[in-house]
């Protein structure tokens, strides 16, 4: 159409019309709503139309023939009534959603209207103007320009005002006044041309799609078929991993490989973007089925499966390189993106998409924090080459579904506070010392996962397709607005707001993140002790709201996990923030049924990897769930462990028997064996310390009593791995320093901290050195610990194979036997 082709030439096609019109209209170039001046521009206007004017919205249902609304005229505004969820037929868990498996979009029909239509003026249909939601962010807009604009320079004094005042604070009246302009709704704005697009099926054809919650404990049929198709790649890939024939690797044998990325801000995307390089490099990351990320690591996966990162992690570096030496709040950079074509559209459409179209909706920090991300993140050097299918996160799947790149999931959580345990502690004042422990006993985080087919909980055990997040739901059912349509999918620059917002967190967790300097300075260590014995009261403190999204499980309590709680249930809105406030590495969403990974290979630019020790804190979830195979123990060891450690050896020189003392010597050499082994097998020589590369194995075996199952082997030998019992294999990649690259320390290098949002292309390339001199210590340790899995499940193979053919063998024997003890009598006639 002449409208793409006007896109492509990078003509902003509203700008060419006002264009047009001010040629032939001075009252329009006066007022820029064009309403004087229209009546001598008509063909003027028809013209600029065909050159890509704003297409307006042509519903399946309008009439045709003469009288028919056309593509190019005001479009007739379809009223539908949402029908009363209780009328509607139960959803059967065994149901999925109906449309999530088309192939390409578009191709569902709209749903059915059930009202007749009304025509109306545009300004009914757009202009909303008892939206206080959208109203209230335009006044914000307005009173930020007052207090600058009111700000008198003149009386601080002329010599001292350069130095206080940046000289780009005399240029922010311009570009708010502009982006205010912009976000206006006049006619020929911004926000109009956004909120038309918004209701076009054309261009966001999931408004027309059907969307039911699925409830299911089970992956989706479009991850299941990735699955299958993914195995195709990884078999080739793992022979050309392992420099074996491809003709010796049979699919069944090839292990599920998942590589994850820990939260840690800038931080995380640099470190994890260069670890994920070298492991490309190495020709491991094409063996990988699932990436997931946590803050960072999920702003790093964005890019990866968007135009700006093609798939390249190299790619990646350079484009960090060119957009992250500014930062992220830096007024005249953000709001020259903001306010100026043709990045102003893409990064608008979702504050604009969801202010319209959610009547309560709050544009709250989050909000901004993810503009400013989008600003620096998703848009290229030259700016021209943004890409609006960036900014979906269910466009990503035209690089999944082939099974040609690994499935990116993405982490958020919710904060459950039971809100009697509240109510209890509000009444009594917080004496009552027994609320407060089922209070903090009680509060726990809700894990939330996107991919590009499917947002999820599991602890719901429900989701809805990725593409209808940001719609509202009731009962189980898409609630539609009063045009008959439902708002497009969330945009991106959102939900990266949302997975990044650290700041989020509890107080609790704003500590962790200062801690090791505090414990560094002399005279500390009692506000440390003070702070730690607060540490249960910390963390039910959020000094900052999370952002908020529609609950798709609203009002669905008879069909969700009767362990769900109540607020789920009545809330109309979701609150998400940075997983890390849970786990600061994503291993939660790998272990869900269906996955069934067999190695885990893990990433960690925590702020501290040895004191928050995200490895060890995942046993609690797996002893939850009862997921076998996991190395239960597995991560730094702490302190505490060390001092039972001595007590176990006081003990054993205490023995009193000759056969108690030969059974603590049995447990003293076992649990040397589980001594971590670092690359080249060498044990350090202190136990609190790991090494560039640990490696743990899980085991399946099945316990016959309720116990405590023994902490799992650190792996001493590759043998260990091909136990008949073994399980999930974790290898762990902590972000040390490292003596080939000096003066490079993550624990003290300021420009590391997770609240720095400027790093130079000096600091890049130190990061990076960094990452790819660690990942090169395990890499050959790596190698073996895939080449050990996949001969155990090759064994495995073979051995089930080798019994059924001898069972098989057997059967046969059986008939042959029988024939010769009772041979062929022949019949009756014989």
């Amino acid at each position: 159409m002449l409208r793409s082709s006007a896109f492509h030439l990078r003509i902003k096609p509203r700008a060419a019309c006002r264009r047009l019109l001010h040629q032939a209209s001075p009252t329009f170039r006066d007022t820029r709503k064009g309403t004087a001046g229209v009546a001598a521009a008509v063909l003027v206007v028809t013209g600029a139309y065909t050159l890509g004017c704003p297409r307006q919205v042509l519903y399946a249902d309008s009439p045709e023939g003469p009288d028919s609304q056309g593509w190019f005229s005001w479009p007739v505004v379809v009223k539908a009534v949402t029908p009363d969820p209780k009328e509607l037929p139960t959803v059967s868990k065994a149901e999925g959603y109906d449309n999530a498996n088309q192939s390409r979009p578009g191709q569902q029909a709209p749903p059915s209207q059930t009202k007749g239509h009304k025509n109306s003026d545009i300004s009914e249909a757009l202009n909303d103007s008892d939206v206080s939601a959208w109203h209230g962010m335009i006044e914000s807009f307005e009173t930020a320009k007052d207090s600058i604009v009111n700000f008198e320079i003149s009386k601080i004094g002329e010599k001292i005002a350069g130095t206080i005042v940046p000289r780009w604070v005399k240029v922010m009246p311009g570009y708010i006044s502009k982006l205010q302009n912009e976000l206006s709704m006049a006619p020929g704005s911004l926000a109009e041309e956004i909120w038309h697009e918004a209701n076009d099926p054309e261009i966001n054809p999931e408004i027309i799609w059907d969307a039911r919650v699925r409830v299911s404990d089970d992956i989706c049929k479009e991850e299941r078929d990735f699955l299958r198709k993914r195995k195709i790649h990884t078999t080739a890939a793992l022979a050309k991993y392992l420099d074996v024939p491809e003709t010796e690797i049979h699919p069944a044998d090839v292990p599920t490989i998942a590589m994850c990325g820990s939260g840690g801000g800038l931080r995380a995307l640099v470190a994890g973007t260069s670890s994920y390089l070298s492991a490309q490099e190495a020709g491991l990351f094409d063996c990988v089925t699932y990436t997931a990320g946590v803050s960072g690591s999920c702003w790093l996966q964005t890019l990866f499966y968007s135009s700006v990162g093609q798939q390249s992690h190299g790619r990646m570096i350079n484009h960090l390189k060119s957009r992250l030496n500014v930062h992220i709040a830096y007024p005249p950079a953000a709001l020259s993106l903001l306010s100026s074509a043709p990045t102003s559209k893409y990064l608008l459409s979702g504050v604009v998409e969801k202010m319209k179209g959610v009547p309560d909706a709050d544009f709250g920090l989050v909000d901004v924090y993810g503009l400013l991300l989008g600003t620096r993140l998703l848009v290229p050097k030259g700016e021209l080459g943004i890409s609006d299918n960036d900014f979906k996160i269910s466009n990503q799947r035209q690089h999944t579904d082939s099974g040609a790149y690994p499935l990116p999931i993405y982490t958020a959580v919710r904060h459950e506070i039971p809100n009697v345990a509240q109510t209890q502690d509000r009444a009594m004042n917080l004496q009552d010392e027994t609320s407060k422990a089922i209070a903090r006993a009680e509060a726990w985080f809700q894990w939330f996962e996107w991919t590009p087919y499917e947002f999820f909980c599991e602890e719901l055990g429900a989701g809805i397709p990725t593409w209808a997040i940001g719609r509202k739901f009731d009962g189980g059912y898409s609630v539609y607005r009063d045009n008959g349509l439902a708002l497009p999918e969330l945009r991106v620059p959102l939900l990266m707001g949302i997975w990044g917002s650290a700041f989020c967190a509890t107080l609790s967790h704003y500590y962790k993140e200062v801690r090791p300097i505090i414990r560094s300075l002399a005279g500390f260590s009692g506000i440390d002790q003070l702070i730690a014995e607060k540490d249960e009261d910390l963390t039910k403190v959020h000094p900052f709201e999370p952002a908020s999204i529609p609950n798709f499980a609203a009002n669905m309590k008879s069909l969700l996990p009767q362990s769900c709680p109540e607020s789920v249930h009545n809330v109309s809105t979701l609150q998400l923030m940075d997983a890390g406030m849970s786990n600061n590495l994503p291993i939660y969403p790998l272990l869900r049924p269906g996955r069934d990974i067999d190695v885990l290979i893990a990433f960690d630019a925590s702020a501290d990897v040895r004191q928050d020790n995200w490895i060890k804190v995942t046993d609690g979830y797996v002893k939850q769930r009862g997921i076998k195979g996991w190395p239960m123990g597995a991560g730094w060891p702490t302190e505490e462990l060390n001092e039972e450690q001595t007590l176990k050896e006081l003990e054993q020189a205490q023995a009193t028997t000759e056969e108690e003392a030969t059974k603590r010597v049995e447990e003293a050499q076992n649990a040397e064996k589980s001594k971590p082994v670092v690359e080249g097998g060498k044990v350090p020589a202190k136990p609190s310390d790991l090494g560039y590369c640990t490696v743990w194995v899980g085991t399946t075996e099945e316990r016959e009593n309720d116990t405590e199952p023994p902490l799992s082997k650190q792996v001493e030998e590759d043998w260990e791995l091909m136990r008949p019992d073994a399980g999930i294999a974790v290898i762990y990649f902590p972000f040390l320093k490292n003596k080939k690259v000096p003066g490079v320390d993550p624990q003290t290098s300021d420009f590391m901290s997770t609240w720095n949002f400027v790093y130079t292309d000096e600091e890049i390339d130190k990061v990076v050195s960094l990452a790819r001199a660690n990942f090169e210590e395990g890499r050959e340790q790596t190698k073996r610990t895939i080449r050990a899995v996949w001969e155990r499940k090759r064994k495995h193979r073979l051995d089930r194979e080798a019994e059924a053919k001898e069972i098989r063998r057997q059967t046969r024997m059986r008939k042959v036997n029988r024939y010769k003890q009772y041979g062929d009598h022949g019949d009756q006639f014989s």
